[in-house]
């Protein structure tokens, strides 16, 4: 059996759980994208392909074999996009929540089930029905839970929103002794404007170091909280074209390693002044779909 173990972003990764990009499926139409950086990219004529796509997912499995981190992967499903395994569970402690995801993609959960048989059904939550969440706004931090939300009225009309005010009452509820500390994220039509889930404009790192878009939040005062917890001088603020790429969203194995898209010049320049050792590796095709290290990876176990 695993045992769960999951507290913060950066300690040392033991298990994961790597997307696929096999088998994802025909461009999809511009009705079917999800957010607006894939439409973006469809009616450009410019959607990755697959092939490219495996290739990056190669990279990263690479990078996680090098650091001897356990790596499961979800059963393939004909013509179904499973990259963004972050999309569908989380972990935190001991737990693993399952999320309520958009409908198109419930699925992609029964590609994982072959995992979750070595964890004890005791520690498989279902979220209710009426809870929205996804692993990509929920970023356990030691004390804290990070949540970003979206509690506008005009929720249910915007399929950039999928974390709502349900799912922080939930987290409060099963995890009495953190802080579950909630984030208004701006969303947008604009893909340089839209903030599609919390990683995408924020993201802790080792070393009390953390990068931060400031624009990707609504409200100043919650962005302010967050400068004013890792103070200002640990901060990478990211521009919009920045965020646009996805550089808040590298993945960390471990409190001194991070693995970063090769492309993104001046944050892994930065990274390496503040002591880190960056593992660079291609990644520019998937961000075209709005999702980047972070978003592809599930983690399990961190020590």
């Amino acid at each position: 059996m695993l045992k769960l173990n999951v507290n913060d972003e950066i300690s040392p990764l033991k298990t994961v759980v790597l997307g696929t990009a096999e088998s994802c499926g025909p461009v999809p139409q511009p009705d079917e994208s999800y957010d607006p950086k894939s439409l973006e990219h469809i009616l450009a004529g410019t959607y990755p392909k697959e092939e490219d796509m495996i290739k990056e997912m190669d990279a990263f499995a690479a990078v996680f074999k090098k650091y001897g981190v356990k790596v499961f992967r979800p059963e393939v499903i004909e013509d179904c996009n499973q990259i963004f395994s972050r999309d569908i569970a989380f972990v935190i402690q001991d737990k693993l929540i399952l999320a309520n995801i958009l409908p198109d993609r419930e699925k992609e959960i029964e590609a994982i089930l072959h995992v979750l048989e070595y964890i004890d059904p005791e520690d498989i939550i279902h979220a209710p029905e009426e809870v929205h969440v996804e692993g990509g706004d929920v970023m356990p931090w030691y004390d804290y839970i990070f949540v970003g939300t979206y509690t506008a009225e005009d929720y249910p009309s915007h399929i950039t929103a999928r974390t709502n005010d349900a799912a922080v009452t939930f987290l409060r509820k099963q995890f009495p002794n953190k802080k579950v500390k909630s984030f208004e994220l701006r969303k947008s039509t604009n893909a340089k404007e839209n903030a599609l889930h919390l990683d995408c404009c924020f993201q802790p790192l080792g070393k009390g170091k953390a990068i931060l878009h400031k624009n990707g939040f609504l409200v100043e005062e919650e962005y302010q909280w967050l400068v004013d917890f890792f103070g200002a001088d640990n901060i990478f603020e990211i521009t919009a074209d920045e965020m646009y790429n996805m550089f808040s969203n590298v993945f960390s194995i471990s409190p001194d390693v991070v693995v970063s898209e090769q492309n993104f010049t001046r944050l892994n320049n930065w990274l390496r002044d503040q002591g880190f050792v960056v593992e660079e590796i291609p990644y520019a095709e998937i961000s075209k779909q709005e999702g980047l290290l972070r978003c592809s990876t599930l983690p399990l176990v961190r020590a």
